[in-house]
């Protein structure tokens, strides 16, 4: 059941570390952020501001503290690639346990962000060419901005929002071969069916998605189903898969 609000989680007397530990990230993963989340003009994923992430893990975890990881020999709060671009680091304590988090400094576009200004090449599929676009140089105000954004995916990993991330691990190219792959499914076949069991091969298929449908399980109304598609919407219409069960999760809904 998920909550608007953080509640302590009761606890047996003679709960082990392990369990009290395990509970508490139950209690922060099942909390609704849906009405928390906020979105950047132009952009389709939405982003639960570093206010908002700190006031609510702090009421789980009064003596939590953060760090932001410097360069040692530059002192800054970034560490610069001139070739692959900055990125940043934090760090979370929290309940004895400290976990550390990295952010590449990315545009709106989510492009890695360099020292220098560079260019790329997109296909346009209106022109039927490829165009060029460009990435500016980073400024203190993209780090600082990437460095709060790294601090609420530090905290994540506490369970506080970390279902916003679902799916965030996909990439272009696995999008395109599950797509690929339903399609073959598809395809009407001359050859009588046979049956086969599940290989190794497809029961990684099937870890592969965990995170989503943990976090569509938590979508209990259309509003927060429509809040995580939103957040995950490139990944969504990329992938037919996940895209299936986004549709099926909302037929639940509907009949329920």
């Amino acid at each position: 059941m998920t909550k608007t609000r953080f509640e302590r989680p009761v606890l047996p007397k003679d709960a082990t570390e392990e369990y009290r530990r395990k509970a508490m990230f139950d209690a922060l993963y099942s909390l609704d952020l849906s009405d928390k989340l906020e979105r950047r003009e132009n952009d389709k994923l939405s982003y639960l501001s570093w206010a908002n992430a700190w006031a609510e893990f702090k009421r789980a975890y009064p003596n939590a503290e953060y760090r932001i990881i410097k360069d040692p020999t530059t002192n800054l709060p970034y560490f610069n690639d001139p070739a692959i671009g900055i990125m940043v680091y934090t760090e979370v304590t929290a309940d004895g346990q400290t976990y550390e988090m990295w952010l590449p400094v990315m545009d709106a576009k989510n492009k890695a962000m360099k020292e220098q200004p560079y260019t790329y090449q997109v296909y346009d599929s209106y022109k039927k060419t490829y165009v060029e676009k460009t990435v500016q140089a980073a400024t203190m105000f993209d780090v600082n901005k990437a460095i709060m954004r790294c601090l609420v995916k530090n905290l994540a990993m506490f369970g506080l929002g970390l279902y916003v991330y679902a799916g965030e691990d996909l990439s272009n190219e696995e999008n395109l071969v599950a797509e690929n792959n339903l399609q073959r499914k598809q395809q009407p076949k001359r050859t009588r069916a046979t049956v086969t069991t599940p290989t190794a091969t497809s029961q990684q298929q099937a870890d592969k998605y965990s995170g989503i449908r943990t976090a569509l399980s938590l979508c209990n109304d259309n509003t927060s189903l429509m809040n995580l598609y939103r957040q995950h919407q490139n990944e969504v219409e990329g992938n037919a898969e996940i895209k299936a069960m986004f549709t099926q999760r909302k037929n639940q809904l509907k009949a329920a």
